[in-house]
């Protein structure tokens, strides 16, 4: 097995450290997204309250009937707010949809002027209040924490701290809360499906917040799949593909999976919470031109971030 570099890094040493510490974190999480694209995230903002909180009220949102939760599924939405049902989405280059359902929350705009088209109005549970007012706290506790962690990542790029401040103020940001559910008949699954296929993702950053079981694995450069682990109530965050364009493959966008679990434990519920950190669609995702030289030719074709994500989005399956 591969030596894999996943640090355990302290977000507070960078937000209240001195002038040493905020440089050594801003080294390790660049060296780590340069070599694994993974880091885990203490001190992030979240109390374990909160987690526990938001967890429970994650259950109790897949556990409504069908019925309840599909009027919740309005196809106009792509996917982007609300519920999106079993069989929807299938991993890039896949043909058989992952074993999942989920609902996503995205921005609220509070300030300046964006389009119903760019920023629908998040859907609201009926049923659950307290599912409500708890992922709007944790998707602005994600995005605040994020917002440091791109500017350690500016730092270490040798670009102005707050270069992407801007650039993710109103974004284009998800919180998705995701139940894969039980498999009670295994033989009946076709022998492909899994709970997600491998893939990568298509924002900025990722911040996932824990789950309720294992399964998340990553594939090495040595083209073998590492299990990821985060301890306690840290945060896994990963490079997504966005950033791996803007850096021209300097931080790595990391091929990951959720695998399925053994059969003994096919008929239990797995849930997870990921924060997928999205710019606003005008970002220009064109290299970076300290990321390109001799020995590094540009890789990409300039795109922006409303583009690139509208392009992906069809690609797995939510728009058409």
């Amino acid at each position: 097995m591969s030596t894999v570099n996943i640090p355990r890094l302290d977000l507070n040493t960078y937000i209240n450290g001195d002038a040493a510490a905020r440089k050594q974190f801003s080294e390790e999480i660049g060296k780590a997204f340069n070599e694994t694209g993974f880091v885990t995230i203490t001190n992030h903002g979240l109390s374990k309250q909160l987690i526990d909180e938001l967890y429970a009220q994650v259950k109790a949102l897949f556990a409504l009937p069908d019925s309840v939760k599909q009027k919740y599924e309005i196809a106009e939405l792509a996917g982007q707010r609300g519920y999106t049902g079993r069989g929807k989405e299938t991993a890039k280059g896949f043909k058989t949809p992952d074993l999942k359902e989920f609902w996503q929350i995205g921005q609220t705009v509070t300030d300046g002027g964006v389009s119903k088209e760019d920023y629908p109005d998040n859907l609201m549970v009926d049923e659950l209040p307290e599912f409500n007012e708890v992922t709007l706290e944790v998707y602005k506790k994600l995005e605040d924490a994020g917002k440091y962690l791109l500017r350690a990542i500016a730092v270490y790029l040798n670009l102005p701290e707050n270069y992407f401040d801007d650039k993710v103020h109103n974004g284009n940001s998800i919180l998705r809360t995701l139940h894969y559910f039980p498999i009670e008949n295994p033989d009946a699954v076709p022998a492909d499906a899994v709970r997600a296929g491998a893939h990568e993702d298509i924002n900025l950053i990722t911040l996932l917040i824990g789950a309720s079981a294992d399964g998340l694995e990553l594939l090495t450069r040595d083209n073998e799949w590492f299990p990821v682990k985060a301890h306690g109530e840290d945060l896994v965050v990963n490079v997504g593909d966005m950033l791996q364009r803007l850096t021209n493959n300097k931080l790595k966008s990391t091929t990951h999976r959720v695998v399925n679990p053994p059969r003994e434990l096919m008929g239990f519920s797995r849930y997870s919470v990921p924060f997928f950190l999205h710019p606003v669609s005008e970002m220009d995702l064109t290299s970076l031109p300290s990321t390109i030289d001799a020995e590094h030719p540009k890789l990409y074709t300039d795109i922006t971030a409303g583009e690139y994500l509208d392009e992906r989005l069809r690609e797995i399956g939510l728009k058409k």
